[in-house]
């Protein structure tokens, strides 16, 4: 025990270093904003006493003096601005104790047993990672908008310790004896961040970073070409002095987090090797079942309403896969970190509306265009629908290229069980697809940019932005600025702060709708159904068996114009390309 306390004393001891060296700059900067009037006193005094006399001497007097004040000037409306700025806030679901009694006793317990304070309070997010978050500044709290009287009395009641954050994937799939393990050195770093210097220069640092983020925000209104110039000589001096604070941030955070993992240790340390593997299952659950599953959804105005949930069935399911993970599923038996709240499903929802805020700009409210959706209904009012939609997308583009007259001379289908039929071009059937892509009215190219400028006209219209580049889902604590409401922090416009899927090349989006055609006839022809599939998302189920051989033949199809490996699987599967389908 003592080597761990000495690695815990020589942990906290670099943090309070690095805390100091932080604190040097500030004073640093304060000195250098007051000398100025230093010289201006010592000239003032001078001339006062008889010496330092003449006109020369008088000269410089005022003029030092007229500096000193604008400098004094200058540097208050600094120091004020950062002072009132608003901390970068992670946005998370607030969890009462009322909400989760069982779980504030297990962190309340924990702390007593690590030795140090316990956490404010508890919140969700939809991160597998958990973290302390410092919510002390007045814009963080309930109430922080409504005057100057109610801020007093918020600051008033504002607690030192910080909030504890914990990923809501987690409670679902941790058992609650790993998420014990798992919190203890995020817990124990409540007692570094007690300590009075980490603290001052945590704040000092946050306003900073404040500072920079509010003098980006765009001014408008009246006179903003005015108001625009204080703050953009606010935010320079602030991101100056943030970046020679970098350094000595950073080294502080490692320092605090070091001697929090060596006070841990004496804390379930065996089953904490255990339970980090579980971390590292649930990251990657969690990645794919939001960017496989959640995104369709999304895109379809639908959201996922038991995220959290579905984690556990994605996690079962590559358990089954990987013969690496199929010891994990043992685990199921023991009781869920989740019966710690009292209504698991109420998290899980509210947690599931803000993962699709974060990671696709979805509305703050249920709406016609944006409803939750039950697992048991993903199949036919996602999956369904989107293979519909993209279908119908294919087919006017293909009308707007004028593809009606080129092939009604002629064409016909190749179904290999039974005669050729003639193509009529005015109808929605696979036939017409394939003969296009194959050659015979022209090429996949022109196609394929149709279809991308389709999709970014319809999400212009939509108000969702074009996809962005792309971001893991983890990292919600990279937090957006916000007051008053945690969630609000994008403003009359829904924009994603974490955008899951990279830009898309026209090639990518012509073979997924030319898959989705297939797929539509497949369930209107062959007898097929739209399924789920926890890791991959929508799926094709013929005789109640998943088919995940498509995108090879249809990748032929657009990429090479070679037909003959999807009429080979369609004729394996009995889809009749000749019969019209049925659009949205």
């Amino acid at each position: 025990m003592s080597g761990t306390g000495t690695s815990e004393e020589l942990g906290a001891q670099s943090a309070r270093a690095r805390a100091l060296a932080l604190l040097r700059i500030r004073s640093r900067a304060t000195a250098a904003a007051i000398l100025p009037a230093a010289v201006a006193v010592v000239l003032l005094v001078a001339g006062a006493q008889g010496h330092a006399v003449g006109s020369g001497w008088d000269t410089a007097r005022w003029a030092v003096t007229a500096c000193a004040a604008v400098v004094l000037l200058l540097a208050a409306a600094v120091a004020v601005a950062i002072v009132r700025a608003r901390p970068a806030v992670s946005p998370t679901i607030p969890l009462p104790e009322d909400a989760a009694p069982d779980l504030y006793r297990l962190v309340r317990e924990l702390a007593d047993r690590l030795g140090v304070p316990a956490p404010s309070a508890i919140a969700l997010t939809p991160d597998c990672d958990s973290w302390l978050e410092d919510r002390t500044h007045p814009s963080a709290q309930p109430g922080a908008d409504q005057g100057t009287r109610s801020a007093s009395r918020v600051r008033r009641r504002v607690r030192a310790a910080p909030v504890l954050v914990i990923g809501s994937p987690f409670l679902w799939w941790m058992r609650v004896a790993e998420l014990r393990a798992v919190l203890a050195p995020v817990v124990a770093g409540t007692g570094p961040s007690a300590h009075p210097d980490i603290a001052a220069a945590r704040r000092f640092v946050r306003g900073l970073d404040g500072a920079v983020a509010d003098a980006a925000v765009p001014v408008s209104g009246p006179l903003s070409g005015v108001r625009r110039v204080p703050r953009a000589f606010v935010g320079r001096v602030a991101l100056l002095l943030l970046r020679s604070c970098r350094t000595h941030a950073a080294e502080m955070e490692r320092g605090v987090a070091a001697a929090a993992s060596v006070r841990a240790q004496g804390v379930d340390y065996g089953l904490r090797i255990v339970a980090q593997e579980q971390v590292g299952l649930a990251y990657a659950g969690w990645d794919r079942l939001l960017t496989r599953v959640a995104l369709p959804a999304w895109q379809m105005g639908r959201w996922p309403s038991r995220l959290d949930a579905g984690v556990v069935s994605a996690l079962t399911e590559l358990s089954r896969r990987d013969r690496l993970a199929g010891g994990f599923t043992s685990r199921l038996g023991e009781r869920p970190a989740c019966d710690l709240l009292e209504e698991p499903g109420a998290a899980d929802e509210a947690a599931s509306l803000l993962a699709a805020r974060l990671f696709h700009g979805g509305p703050a409210q249920t709406g016609p265009d944006w409803s939750p959706v039950d697992w048991q209904q993903y199949p036919e009012e996602v999956v369904d629908r989107k293979w519909r939609t993209e279908a119908a997308r294919l087919h006017r583009v293909l009308d707007s290229m004028g593809t009606v007259q080129a092939s009604s001379g002629g064409g016909f289908s190749d179904d290999s069980d039974g005669p050729a039929f003639p193509i009529d071009a005015s109808v929605p059937t696979l036939a017409r697809v394939v003969e296009h892509l194959a050659g015979r009215c022209g090429s996949g190219e022109a196609l394929a940019a149709g279809i991308s400028a389709a999709v970014a006209r319809e999400e212009a219209a939509a108000g969702q932005p074009p996809a962005g580049g792309a971001s893991s889902p983890t990292g919600a604590r990279s937090a957006a600025h916000t007051g008053g409401d945690v969630l609000d922090f994008w403003g009359p416009v829904p924009l994603p702060i974490f955008p899951l899927q990279p830009p898309r090349t026209g090639t990518e989006l012509l073979a997924d709708h030319v898959a989705a055609m297939v797929c539509c006839a497949a369930v209107d022809t062959a007898g097929a159904a739209p399924g789920l599939d926890w890791l991959d998302g929508p799926a094709l189920l013929v005789d109640g068996e998943r088919r995940a051989d498509l995108g090879s033949p249809v990748l032929s199809l657009v990429e090479d114009g070679d037909a003959a490996p999807l009429r080979s699987w369609l004729a394996s599967v009995g889809v009749r390309t000749d019969k019209p389908v049925r659009l949205v």
